[in-house]
């Protein structure tokens, strides 16, 4: 099989496109053909090296994917050739990436795909979306009524935050660009601040006059202070993004108002809250409330770009494809 892989942690270019033995599936394990996989910036930290994670050389790159079964093992009821499935928890903690022509899955790991739902949408929400899910109801424990301010609404998680918690009942406020103002507001959002505003602090708390029960920042700018003199009390923050950030916590403030932080990566999900995440995506999906807003499609030869154009920014909110398809031959 063909598959994009690395022999070395280091920057793009040590991402090497050829041919690797077909992998080996075990009792519990189904066998899956990729359509289509996709970068993301966690992908990059993996290879890299930035993020430590078991590692074997050759290592397939990537974490999620959507494709067809092949075969399911014994162990794994549930799964029968042809079915369209997805995963979004390949490439890290000691297995193998998507990004290969075929690929094995646990099938704890492994969902199916709602019928008339675009692989390459699909997969390029997989990831986003996935985390919106566990900030919002896992580790934001987020009630019908409830407040939620979503700092980075214009962006991929950020816009699957706003159409979830929407739907389930609260009322959003969001921070964004100008440009995407409207944006944010079609997806659901019931306020949109202009975060370049001077006065954002006063306009979220003007937007937000009993406080905000949830707060989650996909920016990664943890303005710890803001946030939690924003808080309602026994509000919430989820944190999920910012790596190497460093934030003031004002503890006081913070216990006075019996407000709580937890820190949330989605590498670290039990098998168990990937499922029932992938559970409230799908159903998402199938009803057409979740669509990623611009996609790059490109041959899964040109991994090392991909992961070129998430790791330098040059995404800018666009999710970036890989497709398995070969291109026809000529002449």
């Amino acid at each position: 099989m063909r598959a994009a892989y690395i022999e070395q942690l280091g920057p793009p270019d040590v991402i090497q496109y050829g041919e690797l033995p077909a992998p080996h599936a075990g009792p519990t394990d189904v066998t899956v053909d990729v359509t289509v996989a996709t970068v993301n910036h966690v992908d990059t930290f993996v290879r890299s090296g930035a993020w430590r994670t078991p590692v074997a050389f050759p290592f397939t790159v990537g974490r999620d994917l959507v494709g067809t079964v092949a075969e399911a093992g014994p162990g794994a009821p549930g799964f029968r050739p042809g079915d369209v499935v997805w995963s979004t928890s390949m490439g890290y903690g000691g297995r193998q990436g998507a990004a290969a022509e075929r690929v094995v899955v646990p099938a704890e790991r492994l969902y199916h795909l709602p019928a008339g739902v675009a692989p390459a949408d699909a997969v390029a929400l997989a990831h986003p979306a996935s985390t919106a899910y566990l900030a919002l109801f896992t580790h934001g424990r987020l009630r019908a009524g409830e407040t939620v301010v979503v700092a980075g609404g214009g962006g991929n998680v950020g816009a699957a935050l706003i159409v979830m918690a929407a739907r389930a009942g609260a009322r959003v406020v969001a921070t964004a660009s100008a440009k995407d103002a409207e944006y944010c507001r079609s997806l659901g959002a019931a306020e949109v601040i202009d975060y370049r505003d001077p006065d954002e602090a006063g306009l979220l708390r003007a937007a937000c006059p009993r406080g905000a029960d949830l707060h989650i920042d996909t920016s990664a700018r943890n303005d710890l202070s803001a946030a939690v003199e924003l808080l309602a009390k026994r509000g919430r923050i989820v944190l999920l993004a910012g790596l190497r950030t460093r934030p003031v916590l004002p503890v006081g403030p913070l216990y006075l108002k019996d407000g709580s932080i937890v820190g949330f990566a989605i590498s670290q999900a039990t098998t168990g809250e990937l499922a029932e995440a992938a559970e409230g995506v799908g159903r998402l999906l199938a009803e057409g409330l979740l669509r990623p807003r611009a996609v790059d499609v490109l041959p899964l030869a040109e991994a090392a770009e991909a992961h070129r154009r998430v790791e330098a920014g040059e995404a800018n909110g666009r999710r970036v494809v890989l497709s398995t398809a070969r291109p026809e031959p000529r002449g």
